[in-house]
């Protein structure tokens, strides 16, 4: 199953005029050959009809059941198709269109490189908080569009909400003026002092994350939307963007091994004597 989103699978189906249950200019017998040729796959095999039998349905439904790496090629392949045959206007490169071709190789490149959004579902907001709220919608949006780097300065203040979150959580309320990666080594001293992390591995991932921090501290000053900046390319943002997903990740498992309520031990067994 691929990561599309639906933002992305939007941008797609028009760029791939996919409206009316068309894919460019194939035929029937013409797509069967190219998807066969670029991929080796008979595209009309029973599997993809799941939705019915058109040109655009059975693309769509490739897209739900294959890996990124198939989707990501065969979309590329398309895109070469079009340009080397002019087939759409994507050729006099007018800006409107120049953008969603753009999109849409941004897409491709997401796809090939392994980026995907499912670290979105850990951006949730914790209790009833309003700011909470704002950030994960604004971040998703941004990262459902493809623009991660327009997230980068969301998702410091969410991260920067959600490590305070964590230590106040465990009684320790941390200075208001304290920049990322000082309390994000807080926690992680916390998490050792309680331990909560198991490994001495993982205790150095963290520490090493800590520096990590320090740095977004700069990405998110410099080259951010948080002020007049120039912001940062595409690609660095994506891995600074899914590194500190991982992060995240991370301190969410730990956090809900904690709120699960641990089972009482069982009963001695003299207890259970008559």
């Amino acid at each position: 199953m691929s990561t599309l989103n639906r933002h992305e699978k939007l941008k797609l189906e028009k760029f791939l005029n996919m409206s009316g249950g068309y894919v460019l200019d194939f035929s029937n017998r013409t797509l069967s050959e190219f998807v066969f040729e670029s991929l080796s796959i008979d595209i009309y095999d029973e599997k993809y009809k799941k939705n019915g039998d058109s040109k655009a349905k059975l693309i769509r439904s490739f897209w739900d059941l294959e890996s990124d790496l198939l989707v990501g090629k065969l979309l590329a392949e398309f895109i070469e198709y079009s340009k080397t045959c002019g087939l759409i206007s994507f050729q006099k490169e007018s800006p409107e269109d120049k953008i969603i071709l753009d999109e849409c190789e941004r897409i491709i490149k997401r796809l090939n490189e392994g980026g995907d959004s499912s670290f979105l579902e850990n951006l949730k907001p914790r209790e009833d908080d309003k700011t909470f709220s704002f950030l994960v919608r604004s971040i998703r949006e941004s990262i459902e569009r493809n623009q991660p780097e327009s997230a980068l300065d969301r998702l410091h203040t969410y991260v920067m909400r959600y490590v305070r979150s964590l230590g106040e959580s465990r009684g320790v309320v941390f200075e208001k003026d304290k920049a990322l990666h000082s309390i994000f080594g807080e926690l992680v001293k916390i998490l050792r002092k309680n331990a909560e992390i198991e490994s001495e591995m993982a205790d150095r991932i963290l520490k090493f994350s800590i520096s990590l921090m320090e740095s977004f501290n700069d990405v998110r000053n410099n080259r951010s939307l948080a002020h007049d900046n120039n912001i940062l390319n595409y690609e660095e943002s994506i891995l600074i963007v899914n590194n500190v997903a991982s992060a995240i990740r991370f301190l969410e498992a730990i956090d809900k091994k904690r709120s699960v309520p641990k089972l009482a031990p069982p009963p001695a067994i003299d207890e259970c004597l008559f």
